[in-house]
């Protein structure tokens, strides 16, 4: 919590919002019951109102902030809790820089009915900054306008399963964080996904090539995530690249005036290596297998191990946290690795080189709205788990 608000204050000072209980007897009551008695009979119909319960202090020692969070730890874990830390970031921010940081200041930042948080309040708590989008830097719309997206690198990620249904594009600073944890989002609320193992992240042979194209062409779309790019613009992505296309290749793509990238992604697949491209006789090029952890805090529950409710009943929320196994095949789609043939050892080779290059199938794959999330990170991940499939609702 600390570091978030520190953060948010450009490391220079975090400002803490708790509960303001003066006036009220809080002899012989431990600190959980002073918050519960301050909290008996509270409404707030305005921002006066809230006001008058709060209490602010600025902090500029790392030191000092982390000692008045732990002091006020039942503040956080009250009802109010959430709000008095979106208050926290908020104030620690700074208002005047917070309402720069957004697009359309005039637009609310928790949104009605529900109270669901804006992707400026998700975005400030992940970064520091209250940008309203998800992809990298900012997009030129010409004429003096421009959207703002996320201009840093943050240690914890964010997917959403908007991405999968192509309404955004998230980009690679928060889709490859510093740690191994993203917060996603789905249509209901937020769960987290995470790794154990920090290697989860590291790029092999053909995944750093792929980013490394992916860049390149990043830096020329000026769509914001949209995937095409000006003919000028692909011809520097193929120098920054080093790509060397067929000329036929390049005259077709080249033929509308703007390049797509998923027709030049199709091209360069089916590019040899020696030419710039990722296609690999030998398919070992992207083997790649991990473990993943998700959690969801309120995760709606089986009756019984069955969809099925009984007597009226509904499922119950409760907290599920799933083990995936993880694998991305060294082939192009999971359906061409999974119709393929084992790939071992050529004769003559000694018995260590044939277990390391040897590739064996993943199993079946298993579906849920989560790998269509895990496939914006790993594109062709293929997910198995035991039990409850792991659910963002």
């Amino acid at each position: 919590m600390g570091e978030i608000l520190f953060m948010c204050g450009d490391n220079k000072r975090a400002v803490i919002a708790t509960l303001n209980v003066v006036g009220l007897d809080t002899k012989g009551f431990a600190n959980n019951e002073i918050v519960a008695k301050s909290l008996e009979g509270l409404s707030i119909e305005s921002a006066f109102d809230l006001q008058k319960i709060l209490r602010i202090d600025t902090h500029t020692s790392h030191a000092s902030a982390s000692q008045k969070l732990h002091k006020a730890l039942p503040d956080f874990q009250s009802r109010m809790g959430a709000l008095l830390f979106l208050i926290s970031a908020l104030l620690s921010r700074g208002l005047d820089s917070v309402q720069a940081d957004r697009d359309d200041p005039s637009l609310p930042l928790v949104t009605a009915p529900f109270g669901h948080a804006s992707q400026e309040i998700v975005n400030l708590l992940l970064c520091g900054q209250a940008v309203p989008n998800v992809f990298d830097g900012r997009m030129d719309l010409g004429g003096g306008m421009f959207l703002k997206g996320v201009f840093t690198s943050v240690e914890v990620g964010f997917l959403t399963l908007l991405e999968s249904l192509n309404f955004c594009k998230v980009g690679q600073h928060l889709k490859c964080p510093k740690w191994p944890i993203w917060v996603v989002g789905s249509e209901s609320h937020y769960t987290v996904l995470f790794a154990l193992d920090t290697t989860a992240q590291d790029e092999n042979e053909l995944e750093e090539r792929e980013s490394q194209i992916r860049r390149a062409f990043d830096a020329q779309d000026q769509s914001g995530g949209g995937g095409f790019i000006s003919v000028e613009g692909f011809h520097q992505v193929l120098r920054e690249a080093g790509i060397r296309l067929p000329s036929e290749k390049l005259d077709h793509l080249c033929s509308t005036g703007f390049i797509v990238w998923s027709e030049f992604w199709q091209v360069i697949l089916n590019l040899d290596k020696s030419l710039g491209g990722l296609k690999d006789s030998s398919g070992l090029m992207g083997k790649k297998v991990f473990d993943l952890y998700h959690f969801n805090g309120i995760a709606k529950s089986d009756l019984n191990g069955s969809h099925t409710t009984y007597g009226g009943e509904t499922p119950v929320q409760r907290p599920r946290l799933t083990k995936l196994r993880v694998s991305v095949p060294p082939r192009w789609t999971p359906e061409e690795f999974m119709a393929d043939v084992v790939v071992t050892s050529g004769p003559g080779g000694n018995e260590s080189s044939g277990k390391d290059t040897e590739v064996t199938k993943p199993e079946p794959a298993q579906h849920a709205p989560l790998v269509d999330c895990i496939r914006t990170r790993w594109s062709r991940a293929v997910c198995n788990w035991a039990g409850d499939p792991p659910s963002i609702v």
